[in-house]
């Protein structure tokens, strides 16, 4: 009787490892490995070590010949912020003293900051001693943002004001201004982060609402003999900035379209989102 127990139980446990080797496989398991929440509530997702043509090609509109398409490898995979980073996150970890009165609500990204104010968050956060975060990388940020895509945007070639926020300017663009009414959300500014859907890999609003500050030092001309892991300069006063905001034209919010900004520079529609390294 206890064999024949023990036999049952041996083919429960190996049927139950047989599925998870199946799930692993799939992609499946294990599911906190693909996305991670930490103390602030701060939500990420897992991007896969992969490869991706960056940039754009010559006959994408309004591109810029800042753009020059080519291979990049990224060879590690890193959690990216499935979100700006939002007003009351900024708030708990920095306090409010730096803000005073400004629009929007807990959920809305904070604006207005510099990317030394960035540095000071990341800071304050690797000094908890749960992870290693950092601004993502112009490479990196443009990988994420494509989301295994090929097209000008993540979902295609043409802006879609249902699929994110831009236009949203009574004096300078105002292309997405009626959506953006019908969709009782505020002219004028951004919207609350997640106000439009995700991209394939469960990433919000990398297109539009504000721009993002990233890592690298900025310069015109890619090194397109520096292709896996490209850091970008190491040295300058000017820094990068991806993804456009509400404040202007929808091709602004391409993929590939570049800016930059000066390290101290605080705009209204400039923001940031953070990449934790893998342990």
């Amino acid at each position: 009787m206890k064999n024949t127990i023990r036999r049952f139980i041996k083919i429960i446990w190996l049927g139950a490892f047989c599925l998870s080797l199946v799930a692993f496989a799939s992609g499946l398991l294990p599911a906190a490995d693909k996305t991670y929440r930490n103390s602030l509530k701060m939500e990420f997702v897992k991007i896969p070590a992969g490869e991706f043509m960056m940039g754009s090609p010559p006959d994408e509109p309004h591109r810029s010949k800042l753009e020059v398409q080519h291979k990049v490898i990224i060879s590690q995979p890193f959690y990216m912020q499935t979100t700006e980073v939002t007003l009351k996150q900024w708030r708990a970890l920095m306090g409010a003293k730096l803000f005073g009165r400004r629009k929007g609500t807990d959920d809305h990204p904070v604006t207005k900051i510099s990317w030394y104010d960035c540095q000071d968050f990341i800071a304050k956060l690797n000094a908890h001693g749960k992870g290693v975060y950092r601004l993502p990388t112009e490479a990196e940020w443009e990988y994420a943002c494509r989301a295994g895509s090929t097209t000008a945007y993540s979902w295609g070639d043409k802006a879609d004001c249902a699929r994110a926020m831009y236009g949203n300017n009574d004096i300078k663009a105002r292309e997405c201004i009626d959506y953006v009414k019908a969709r009782h959300k505020a002219v004028n500014q951004a919207a609350p982060v997640k106000s439009y859907p995700p991209n394939d890999w469960g990433l919000y609003d990398m297109h539009g609402n504000v721009w993002e500050w990233c890592l690298d030092c900025y310069v015109e001309d890619y090194d397109l003999n520096d292709n896996k892991d490209p850091k970008g300069a190491v040295s300058g006063m000017a820094h990068s900035r991806r993804g456009g905001s509400w404040y202007k034209y929808g091709y602004a919010c391409r993929s590939a379209n570049r800016a930059y900004g000066h390290a101290s520079a605080k705009y209204q529609t400039t923001g940031f989102r953070v990449v934790r390294e893998v342990q």
